[in-house]
């Protein structure tokens, strides 16, 4: 499925490649300090099927307790945060932020991660928990 869209000042649009059934929402902690939210959706895409089609994406390495790097691309201007992707190999694959999709409401989460870091007060998504981060 091809998505589109981008920031919210519209100084950074992209398309991409993505499938549909790959959509996943995380509660873990730095999702939550990093969108200001109880959770963020994402979906990975392949580097290769990402294309910045206006604009600049500054990238901002977030540090894990691990002491493994992941670099975040957001709108220098505006803040939105596009995608997250991994050093070396990883970084053949890109995590998109969902909502910056003008496809967003066709992008349904069919699994969450790091459930057991969810705030108490967010109930049942009704959605696969991944075993391996729940």
């Amino acid at each position: 499925m091809k998505i589109e869209d981008g920031c919210h000042c519209g100084d950074v649009a992209y398309e991409a490649e993505i499938n549909p059934s790959n959509v996943t929402i995380c509660h873990c902690t730095d999702c939550q300090r990093m969108s200001g939210t109880p959770f963020r959706t994402v979906v990975p895409t392949r580097a290769e099927d990402f294309k910045l089609t206006r604009g600049e994406l500054k990238i901002y390495i977030k540090r894990a307790e691990s002491g493994a790097e992941r670099p975040q691309a957001f709108c220098a201007r505006c803040g939105t945060h596009i995608y997250a992707t991994g050093v070396g190999d990883a970084a053949a694959v890109l995590g998109l932020r969902a909502g910056t999709s003008a496809q967003a409401d066709a992008l349904v989460p069919k699994r969450e991660v790091w459930r057991r870091s969810a705030l108490h007060w967010v109930g049942d998504l009704g959605v696969e928990h991944s075993k391996e981060t729940a």
